[in-house]
């Protein structure tokens, strides 16, 4: 196979766009991602100028022409525009100058298609204006009754009474969202806007559009729109894992922290707001300082009040309240009619250390209850992972109580306990029973019937 062959077939199954145009700005290449993301034939394109079938892109606007007219490369460039078939598109592109022999040659477009990300963002926007649909989560909503959840909560209530920033950390699953509604709503702001956003999902590029809004022509496409700390006046701004924000950006959050005001993207006149910033983080701070993940005076800004989730390894006394809670939850939700777990499924649970926490338990919760069926106890059959992975039945032997007795009659005992034990494991099913104790179906039947088991 040809090098160029090779070069074709790896750029076309790229994630980014490429289009490479010569020095007159005419396509050259212009692979599969590129085409599927404008909506435009690559026949369409190839041979035409770069922009002859875009719209709102013209010479001064355009990376192309900016990297070749400065003859540097041109990094992380938020671009808005419209293909001529009517397709809006928002991408980030990074352009690069080509030389050959020290002459410019043309020029390189690596493409990111943010399209559908900053349509989904701007849904958010609206749904969470909408302050009346969302839900209003308050301590009382929060299960549990551990010294450790209880110490947390009164913290938390304290927490609600002021305006003071508060940063709450917590490993995955632990409920953070959960505590930081339960502040915003048993407040003195619980009427006004409540607005996570969730900083690891929005690239930096974006971010910062989408906090402090846009002006007209900072850049291509951008039109004069609010910032969600707009949106957020007189509210609550919940930035969940705020470690992953650019050094830079939380350089610029800082200022809003200190100073109370925002300057919109492109714009040089400020707005002042009026909103209470709470942050989540999901590592130990000192060790996101340490790697330069978070800043320093950025993390003391923001932890006026700080709130340490305890995991649910160290709050197990909650287990049974959140079992009972889960069960009934999805009894409605899934028209079942489980009324508890088996004690071998509670004992095993006790003994797990729950990485993922509340979310685990409420998943491995769902899970069991999606597959039974014709019961009302939840048992270990119905569990499957390392939860319960490493359980077995535990058999109590009968004690000697005569002396007397012969070996013949103690072996039986010993035997309809172990049968027993594997009975009660698999809810009282016969074949799965028999299936673990290695006999026949028909062998455990007799069993149970002799030994009168039912």
């Amino acid at each position: 196979m040809k090098e160029k062959q090779l070069l074709e077939a790896l750029i076309d199954n790229l994630e980014e766009g490429i289009q490479i145009v010569d020095k007159d700005g005419i396509t050259l290449y212009y692979n599969d991602k590129m085409s599927n993301m404008e909506g435009l034939k690559k026949e369409q394109v190839i041979g035409k100028r770069f922009n002859q079938f875009i719209n709102d892109i013209n010479d001064d606007k355009s990376t192309f022409v900016k990297a070749m007219k400065t003859k540097a490369k041109v990094s992380d460039i938020v671009q808005q525009y419209s293909s001529h078939f009517g397709k809006h598109i928002t991408t980030i592109n990074t352009t690069i100058p080509i030389f050959d022999a020290g002459e410019l040659n043309g020029a390189i477009e690596i493409s990111k298609d943010l399209t559908t990300l900053k349509e989904l963002n701007e849904k958010l926007c609206k749904i969470q204006k909408n302050i009346e649909n969302a839900p209003n989560y308050v301590f009382n909503d929060i299960i549990g009754s551990s010294n450790a959840i209880n110490k947390i909560i009164q913290k938390g209530k304290m927490a609600s009474m002021t305006n003071s920033s508060v940063l709450i950390y917590g490993e995955t699953g632990c409920g953070k969202e959960l505590f930081a509604q339960s502040i915003h709503y048993s407040g003195h702001r619980c009427g006004k806007p409540f607005i996570p956003v969730n900083c690891a999902a929005i690239p930096a590029t974006l971010l910062e559009g989408i906090l402090f809004g846009t002006t007209k022509g900072s850049f291509t496409g951008a039109e004069n729109k609010k910032g969600i700390f707009e949106e957020a006046d007189g509210g609550t701004l919940l930035l969940d894992e705020v470690n992953s924000l650019d050094p830079s950006l939380q350089s610029k959050l800082l200022r809003v922290l200190q100073e109370g005001y925002i300057r919109p993207v492109g714009s040089n006149k400020t707005i002042d707001i009026d909103v209470r910033i709470i942050a989540t983080i999901n590592e130990e701070p000192d060790k996101l300082i340490k790697e330069g993940k978070l800043r320093k005076d950025f993390y003391y800004r923001l932890s006026v009040i700080r709130l340490d989730i305890p995991p649910l390894r160290e709050r197990k006394e909650d287990i049974s309240e959140l079992i009972s809670y889960f069960i009934r939850y999805y009894n409605g939700l899934l028209g079942k009619n489980i009324k508890d777990i088996s004690l071998q499924v509670y004992e095993s649970f006790m003994k797990y250390d729950w990485p993922g926490n509340i979310r685990e338990l409420k998943n491995s919760i769902e899970n069991a209850m999606n597959m039974a069926e014709g019961t009302d106890i939840l048992s270990i059959s119905y569990f499957e992972g390392k939860i319960i992975e490493n359980i077995n039945p535990e058999i109590k032997l009968p004690a000697f109580d005569n002396k007397e007795g012969s070996l013949s009659e103690y072996l039986k005992k010993i035997e309809r306990v172990y049968i027993k034990s594997f009975l009660e494991k698999n809810d009282n099913n016969v074949t799965k029973a028999a299936k673990e104790l290695k006999i026949s179906r028909q062998a455990l039947q007799y069993k149970i019937s002799k030994m009168k088991l039912t």
